[in-house]
This record gives C-alpha cells, sequence and structure tokens, in this order.
C-alpha cells in the first residue's frame, strides 16, 4: 500500500498548494493521510488511510483504551452469559448523531446486519461470523432476522454467539461494528459516505470539508457522548501518496505528523527528533504453495525456510527498527490474566541452519546429480518488496544452488495471483484485525487459504481454541495450532512490522494501536495543554 520515494521537486510543488506556507493552526492537529480514501464507509473499507479517518468520526460499542483493551463507549456496560455465548448491551442515556438523531439499539442491529447482508457484499462481513446465524445469512442460507443480533429495546442489544469468542469486545471497537446512520445511509446510499455535505458522525469529531485528493477536515463533534474529553478544536488530513511530499509538509511546519517517511531519511530524522516507531500487529513472511512442485514436498520446504539469514535482510534492506520473525503469531498479544505474552510464551518456532538446510533438500532427493526445479517468487511491485525477494535469491542461490527468479506484479493482479494458487512462493503480510493470536491462526485454517493448505489436526486445534471458554486451555490449542505450520513449513516469517512516523514533538495525548490506526481523541498541542 505505501509508495516508494517520489521527487522532491514535485513534493515541493504539492506543498505549495497547502496554504502556501502556513502553519497549521495552534489549536489544530495536521496529520497527513498517505492515500485518498476511497469512501468514509466503515462496512466497506478495508485500508488504514480509511480506517484512521473513521476511528475520528464514528464510535463502536466500545473504544479502545491506551492499552488496547475495550472500554465503555456507546454502550455503557454489558453482561456476559456463563457460557461465553451470549452478550447484552446497554447503551448509554442521551447519545445522538452529530445532526442531533438519537443513537438506538435499532441503528447497531441495522448496521451489523448491512456489513452481513449479500447484496452489499461487504468484503468484511466475515469479522461478524462469530454471530450466530451470520455467515449463514452471508451466504443466503438464513434469513436476516435469524442472526444474532437483536434490538430488544431502544437501548438494549442482545448477541448471541455461535461459540465462546474471547475477543469479542474487541471486535466491537473495530470499524466494520461502528453504526452507520440508518437515516442517512437509506436516504443517499451511494452518496452519504463520500460527501462532507451528508456526513453524519458518532465520534469525537466531525467533517466540514472534504476536498478530493486534496484535505479533509473536522472539528470537535459537541454531540458526542464524552465530549469533554476531546481537546482539540479541530483536525486536518492532507492527502499524498508522495512520501517526500508527505515528509515536506511536516518537516516544513504545514503539517505535524505522518507516516512512513523515507527509509533513507531514518538517521537524519532521529537526529532532529522526528522520527518515531509505533507498534503495529502484524507479520511479513513468503507463503509457500504447498501443493505446487517442488514444494509439495515439506522437505523442501523445510531446506529453503532454513536458509534464511533474518537478522541480515532486516539490518541491511529492511531497517526501519523491524524485528526478525522466527513465529507466526508476532509479540504485542498479553494475555490479561497472565500478563504474558503470547510469543514470550511460545518461543521461536523457525530454524536457521544451513547445513539442516541442505540436508532437508537431500532428503527430497536433490543434489548435484539432481539438481531443484526452476523456482520464481512472487511480488506485487514496490522497491522494498523487490529488494527483499532479491536477497532471498542470493540466500538460496548461496545455501541450496537453487535457481530462483523473481516476477512482480501491479497489486490486484498479484492479489488475484495468489489467490488462484498460480504461483509457487510469494510475499505476503498480515495485520492484525483484533487484538487476539486467532487473528493470525485463523489466516491458515480456511480451505480457501492462499498457501493450499489443509491440515485436519490443524483446523481441529484452532476450532477448538474457537469453541472452549477455558482462557488456559484455549491458549495452548493456539500453541500447538502454531506449531503445526512450523512442522508443515507452510510459511517463512521474515519480520514482524511497525508503524515508522515522524511528528513534531509538541503533538501529545495521541494514541497508536497496534492495529496500525492512531486515535486522536485526547490529543493536544503541549502548549495548550494545561
Amino acid at each position: 500500500m505505501k509508495r516508494i520515494l517520489a521527487a522532491i521537486g514535485l513534493g515541493l510543488l504539492l506543498v505549495a498548494c497547502w496554504g502556501c506556507g502556513a502553519a497549521p493552526r495552534p489549536d489544530t492537529v495536521s496529520y497527513v493521510l498517505e492515500a485518498e480514501p476511497s469512501r468514509l464507509d466503515p462496512a466497506m473499507t478495508t485500508a488504514l488511510p480509511e480506517s484512521n479517518v473513521e476511528l475520528q468520526i464514528f464510535e463502536g460499542l466500545t473504544r479502545l483504551d491506551d492499552h488496547d483493551v475495550p472500554q465503555p463507549a456507546l454502550a455503557a456496560s454489558w453482561q456476559i452469559s456463563p457460557d461465553g455465548k451470549v452478550y447484552t448491551f446497554y447503551l448509554r442515556d442521551g447519545i445522538c448523531w452529530s445532526d442531533g438523531t438519537p443513537i438506538t439499539a435499532q441503528d447497531i442491529e441495522y448496521s451489523w446486519k448491512r456489513v452481513l447482508n449479500p447484496d452489499v457484499a461487504s468484503e468484511n462481513a466475515y469479522m461478524l461470523f462469530c454471530i450466530d446465524k451470520a455467515e449463514a445469512y452471508f451466504n443466503r442460507q438464513a434469513r436476516a432476522d435469524e442472526v444474532g443480533v437483536t434490538a430488544l429495546d431502544d437501548k438494549t442489544l442482545q448477541v448471541r454467539l455461535t461459540n465462546p469468542t474471547a475477543y469479542f469486545l474487541n471486535l466491537t471497537a473495530f470499524h466494520c461494528y461502528y453504526p452507520v446512520p440508518k437515516h442517512v445511509v437509506e436516504a443517499r446510499p451511494d452518496t452519504w459516505a463520500a460527501d462532507a455535505e451528508t456526513m453524519v458522525c458518532s465520534g469525537p469529531y466531525k467533517i466540514t470539508a472534504w476536498n478530493h485528493s486534496s484535505q479533509i477536515d473536522m472539528v470537535k463533534n459537541d454531540a458526542y457522548w464524552d465530549a469533554g474529553a476531546v481537546v482539540l478544536d479541530r483536525l486536518e488530513f492532507p492527502i499524498s501518496d508522495s512520501q517526500a511530499t508527505r515528509l515536506t509538509l511536516v518537516e516544513s511546519g504545514q503539517a505535524n505528523m505522518t507516516v512512513e517517511p523515507p527509509p533513507s531519511e531514518q538517521e537524519r530524522l532521529e537526529a532532529l527528533g522526528l522520527y518515531k516507531i509505533a507498534p503495529y500487529l502484524g507479520s511479513y513472511y513468503y507463503v509457500f504453495n504447498v501443493q505446487k512442485p517442488p514444494f509439495d514436498d515439506v522437505n523442501v520446504r523445510r531446506a529453503f525456510a532454513a536458509a534464511v539469514r533474518r537478522e541480515e535482510l532486516v539490518r541491511y534492506v529492511v531497517r526501519a527498527q523491524k524485528e526478525a520473525a522466527y513465529a507466526w503469531v508476532p509479540p504485542g498479544i498479553v494475555d490479561e490474566k497472565t500478563g504474558r505474552d503470547f510469543r514470550e510464551e511460545g518461543g521461536d518456532l523457525a530454524v536457521e541452519d544451513e547445513a539442516a538446510a541442505r540436508a532437508y533438500l537431500k532428503a527430497a532427493g536433490y543434489d548435484e546429480d539432481h539438481p531443484l526445479p526452476e523456482v520464481t517468487i512472487l511480488f506485487n511491485t514496490n522497491e522494498m518488496h523487490k529488494a527483499i525477494a532479491e536477497a532471498m535469491q542470493s540466500m538460496w542461490k548461496d545455501a541450496l544452488g537453487a535457481d530462483v527468479f523473481l516476477a512482480n506484479q501491479e497489486s490486484k493482479v498479484f492479489l488475484a495471483t495468489r489467490s488462484q494458487g498460480d504461483y509457487q512462493i510469494a510475499r505476503a503480510s498480515w495485520i492484525a484485525d483484533y487484538v487476539d493470536p486467532m487473528t493470525f491462526l485463523d489466516v491458515f485454517a480456511d480451505r480457501d487459504n492462499d498457501a493450499r493448505y489443509h491440515n485436519v489436526i490443524y483446523n481441529n486445534l484452532v476450532q477448538a481454541a474457537k469453541e472452549t471458554n477455558d482462557p488456559a486451555l484455549r491458549r495452548q490449542y493456539m500453541h500447538e495450532a502454531e506449531q503445526i505450520l512450523f512442522d508443515d513449513c507452510v510459511i517463512i516469517p521474515i519480520y514482524y512490522t511497525t508503524q515508522p512516523y515522524v511528528v513534531q514533538p509538541y503533538v501529545k495525548g495521541y494514541h497508536w494501536s497496534p492495529l496500525g490506526v492512531v486515535d486522536f481523541k485526547r490529543a493536544y498541542l503541549e502548549d495548550q495543554k494545561g
């Protein structure tokens, strides 16, 4: 999604278009988005620029705090049945949309069922499949009124789950669970989420202007239930897909925050105190097509996996303070009861050993007299993906004598090629949808996963983890499932993701979620906090 360094000259030209050198207002945080939001319908969007804007203007039943724990938001409280399958949410008194219309439990029932409606065809529908009959409704095998979401009255919402879902409260803070204003959506179904004039909001801020491909402006939403906690009067979101332009805007004082500065600028920005790293719950990895020769042989997969030198790759190619990955689920998912990190408990699962790599290859029947067939790495067009692929190509040539070729495709074509299984090995990345190991383990429990991988024992462990209400047993099942992924060598994890960004030091109070979004609800400028 991120673009590579653009011409500085173009950046300076674009900078001139934003205010002709004017600094941000003293009551305003200005965050430069890396792309124009396609729309701001939380049921339909999947990219981070949209999610970042939506977090400021919408509210879920819960909202993640600075420790990424869901706290009461539109819901003042809730009850959970002893079996963990029924949640009853009690909405706050007096909550309303930015146009003054009350927010009701019926709005939430409507919004969640809209995400699941097969005619709406939301790519986020799977996020609600933990709800009873939700997946069946999406697949046209059940009616909407059979789905386990019911408004008992204006202020009470009851949710029935298929199985106990330990992370369900986290899900209610995710963007596709935000309620949307039914009275606006149905009146303007095609335009309500693409025009400032028709955007009705429920979050800390509301949109006042949206100059497409240029800037989104917001002001504090006085109708927000927690408006007293919102310090800033305004937010601005200039838009540029150029790393150089975004950085220039921040350094020139025309904005004060943005993501993904050019990697070549890291040391200089660190010296200036502008360069920061936020946690980002994700993994960059290579995935094998386990049904495509020669990787239909687990020993060949193990050979290629054991020949990777991650620390060297991260230090000299990737940089940006990434952490070499030796497992699938990244660090940063802490058990609330034990205080232990899932990754710390599970330890490293990947092995680097060139001698073992050559032994695996020999066990698969390949040697000097029986060389490997040609292997091709598939990646989507991006300079960093290319650089990593070239490094992997070199490592596999050195350790295994493998002839490895590179193939790059434009992102949409690449994703289609991968989903169709028309590749041998490909780059991939996965960013958590919620803060729980299941968001990673579920990726390979699906018969239609990109790896073409299907292991009954793995699937049964993942399902058992979903069905149990015992936290310790659930964690045990997930650790066992993750180990199977490495026994079967389905992936080669390369690094755990981070979110590099630049910010002026006077901007305070914002919170980066490990899901990749930044919350400005309590943000302030240092000299006005008081």
